[in-house]
């Protein structure tokens, strides 16, 4: 169940807008609170929380560095998020590949290619 809640917490912090954002800044390179805080338009205390979320799902590594706090991404989690979303889409389009052919098997026609699919369908 570990690696569920290690999931959630992945999942949960890739739902907010803000943090996804932060994840894209620290893929450039390491920040400080205040270097994400500010492009942001949050406060430091607002980016601290942000940030604390991203760090407790294992996604940012932070260091303290003088006075200030420095971030660094962390991407090993989504890899993680990754098999799991990669599981599901397998598995539909395995579905939706089935129910295509059993259409097209009831309309008495041969199965069709996803080439010959026009964009208006």
């Amino acid at each position: 169940m570990v690696q569920q809640e290690g999931l959630d917490r992945v999942f949960a912090s890739l739902a907010d807008a803000t943090r996804r954002g932060v994840l894209i800044r620290l893929g450039e390179g390491p920040a400080t609170i205040g270097e994400l805080a500010e492009p942001a338009g949050i406060t430091l205390t607002g980016m601290k929380k942000h940030v604390q979320v991203l760090e407790d799902a294992g996604l940012v590594v932070t260091e303290k560095v003088g006075r200030s706090r420095q971030c660094r991404l962390a991407p090993a989690p989504l890899d993680s998020a990754m098999a799991w979303i990669s599981f599901y889409q397998r598995l539909w389009a395995r579905r939706l590949d089935g129910l295509d052919a059993y259409f097209t098997l009831r309309r008495g026609a041969q199965p069709t290619d996803e080439s010959e699919l026009s964009d208006d369908a």
